[in-house]
């Protein structure tokens, strides 16, 4: 039973020794008044920290954040190594917090760079950090208390973070080797009392810090386990804000944790009392807080945070805070947050408002749709935490409808389906034992997770995203396919659903294709075949290394699929002679158009000069000096000449129109003999001169008389 975990105790091994004097190289400017300097006054020159300021700030920092987040259980020993081991505090509540452990360091101070760096070690160190990870804490007493009989069962795990400046990969492979022996020989001794506790697991984390500008000498290695009960891993950094950096990455890893940046928190400037700004502020806290987020799948990741690009940090944006704490708001969990740069001025502004009795809503960053309020920040008892709000259906209230899934109201779910499914997957009591292959007894709740994960391998759940499963023909092979093994009857039918899908497609059968959110008439019949039976063999596929019988009806499907070129060429012509039809029949429609368009301005201009010509003649006729108008042959074709009989059929505008200019022409003069004596419109010429001759002589094609 896994009661306390590597975390509950955590032993910081300082090295104490004279080389931790030696400056980090990395400058801070200290006079920060450049601008305003009066002239000849000398600029103050740049200090830098020494290896050991930048280890005991970096290690203070990671007690503080773990102390904010976890005020209890969790426990930090610290042990300062020179020429001995000096522990600073003990496993007692009352030694756990910051000032204890910073006033017992500035009793310690600094090493001294002029002492012999041959009496120091920082072994001493491992040693008494061994020691005391065997001591027994009070939550382990009183968990031991209250098991009594199965005290065993509280387990005492613990951590061992070093830093120091090693002097090769051998030199910490020497560390690690001490440090395995001392575990052995204090199980041993723990083994025998009543007031220590055996080690059984333990984590070391040898940190190798450095100058800036120097080559290191230890290389980095992952976590590595040395024997059952120590792992070891390396770390090489160098000195300054990359040490700070490192620790402050460990620590979440340690203990949990997870980043959340507020974004747009308003801020009024020092400078300009009238006007704010937006800044932002991380802050750490337990990654149980970002559950949510993992389990929709939606992190709103906003990148890499202020501590490098090794860490990632989820956005959300600040909301107006309310002035009131009155309103509840449906919680589903609280955590303490700390924040990452304690001392900056808008983690201090957020900290003091929040502390001031002021919530704070957060809301998740998105492009369009409405916000969603995620999280809230809120004191209580002087503390800061991080509540998780609900931001989908609560439990109190009624159940939600089947329609409203992730992706808005969808309508079409398979639901006739998934009540077959679920009869088909029930759980029956199993009385009798089974055995697979190999002999091994069978468990039935195995199998039937085994069955479900087959019967699940390929399932749509929307009738839209399928076609396969909405067509009857199908069914044959998708209720048999998802077996673990198929007889030979099973195949010949699958092949036969595969023969009848190949007809279909011969007949131009039309196929269960869903039109919704389409414009047109959808795919063409050709495309919704191929969609069919790439469906079709994403399903095969799903289930090929069920048996070898699986593999032959995915073979019969592949041959299936593989059409011969004739008949690819025969899908061509017919693609390209609906393509021409539909061609054919835009023009058509164009050029119907525009006839029509002709022919009625042909035919307005018809009717125009047909009434300028009547009202013409009526002028004429009506006028009493006009003389009479000759005879004359009018000005019309032979063909053209409008029969006396009347039209059987119906009759256009147009001919009757004609018809009537016709007649009133006719009557305004006499008609020709030779029209009125012809015989079907064709009059013969000279018939006087066959009358006296008798006969006509031609000559060359040309008549001649005699």
């Amino acid at each position: 039973m896994k009661i306390f975990s590597e975390s509950h105790k955590t032993v910081f091994v300082v090295d104490h020794c004279p080389y931790m004097a030696e400056s980090c190289r990395q400058h801070v400017e200290f006079d920060m008044l450049v601008k305003n300097r009066t002239q000849g006054i000398i600029p103050l020159a740049p200090i830098s920290k020494s290896l050991w300021t930048c280890s005991v700030e970096s290690s203070m920092e990671y007690c503080r954040i773990m102390y904010d987040i976890f005020p209890f259980k969790k426990l930090v020993n610290f042990i300062v190594s020179d020429s001995g081991a000096h522990v600073l505090n003990s496993w007692t509540q009352e030694d756990q917090n910051l000032q204890e452990l910073m006033a017992a360091l500035a009793a310690v101070g600094p090493p001294n760079p002029r002492a012999d760096p041959e009496c120091c070690s920082i072994l001493h160190g491992l040693v008494a950090a061994v020691e005391t990870l065997c001591k027994i804490t009070e939550y382990q007493h009183e968990a031991r208390t209250l098991l009594m009989e199965n005290a065993e069962r509280v387990g005492n795990r613990g951590r061992i973070i070093c830093i120091t400046n090693a002097k090769s990969d051998s030199h910490v492979r020497m560390l690690e080797d001490c440090v395995q022996e001392t575990i052995h020989e204090h199980n041993k001794l723990a083994a025998n009392s009543d007031h220590l506790m055996q080690i059984q697991k333990c984590e070391l984390v040898l940190i190798h810090t450095y100058p800036v500008g120097e080559d290191s000498l230890v290389s980095d290695r992952p976590k590595k386990e040395l024997s059952p009960v120590l792992t070891s891993e390396v770390h090489s950094v160098r000195a300054g804000r990359h040490l700070a950096t490192k620790l402050n990455i460990l620590v979440q890893q340690h203990f949990d944790l997870a980043s959340t940046t507020i974004t747009n928190i308003p801020m009024k400037e020092e400078q300009h009392a009238n006007t704010s700004a937006n800044y932002d502020v991380e802050l750490l806290h337990h990654k149980d807080a970002h559950v949510d987020f993992l389990k929709s799948g939606d992190s709103h990741l906003g990148g890499g945070s202020r501590e490098g690009p090794f860490k990632e940090t989820i956005t959300l944006k600040w909301c107006t805070p309310r002035t009131n704490n009155i309103e509840l708001h449906y919680c589903t969990g609280a955590y303490r947050i700390s924040p990452v740069d304690v001392n900056s001025r808008p983690s201090s502004c957020l900290t003091n408002f929040l502390l001031n009795g002021r919530s704070v809503l957060l809301e998740q960053p998105r492009k369009s749709g409405s916000k969603v309020i995620s999280h809230m920040l809120s004191s209580h008892g002087g503390e800061i935490f991080l509540h998780v709000l609900s931001s989908s259906r609560s439990i109190l209230e009624d159940p939600p409808s089947i329609s409203e899934g992730c992706g808005g109201r969808v309508t079409d779910y398979r639901i006739t389906d998934f009540g077959e499914f679920m009869r088909e997957n029930r759980l029956t009591p199993f009385l009798d034992p089974r055995y697979k292959i190999d002999g091994s007894l069978e468990v039935p709740l195995e199998r039937a997770k085994d069955q479900l994960e087959k019967h699940t391998r390929y399932w749509p759940m929307i009738i839209s995203q399928t076609t396969i499963f909405n067509m009857q023909a199908v069914v044959p092979l998708a209720s048999v396919i998802v077996k673990e093994s198929l007889t030979e009857e099973d195949v010949l039918n699958c092949q036969k659903t595969i023969y009848n899908l190949v007809d279909m497609e011969r007949k131009n059968d039309p196929l269960p294709i869903s039109t919704v959110g389409t414009r047109g008439k959808g795919p063409k019949r050709d495309e919704q075949y191929r969609i069919m039976w790439n469906e079709l063999e994403t399903l095969v596929r799903a289930h090929i290394n069920n048996s070898e019988k699986h593999q032959r009806v995915l073979e019969c499907l592949m041959a299936c699929r593989s059409k011969p070129p004739e008949e690819e060429e025969r899908k061509k012509r017919g693609r390209k002679r609906e393509d021409k039809e539909d061609k054919s029949e835009k023009a058509v429609k164009d050029y119907e158009q525009e006839k029509s368009w002709q022919d009625s301005e042909r035919l307005k201009g018809i009717l125009e000069r047909g009434k300028e010509e009547l009202a013409e003649a009526e002028i004429i006729k009506d006028s009493p000096d006009s003389p009479e108008p000759p005879n004359k042959k009018p000005l019309v074709e032979m063909d053209e000449t409008p029969h006396v009989e009347k039209s059987k059929g119906p009759v256009s505008l147009l001919s009757l129109w004609s018809n009537r200019i016709n007649a009133a022409n006719s009557r305004k003069h006499q008609e020709f003999a030779g029209r009125l004596n012809s015989v079907n419109n064709r009059a013969e010429l000279y018939q006087h001169l066959k009358e006296e001759n008798g006969m006509e002589t031609t000559e060359n094609g040309k008549a001649s008389r005699q």
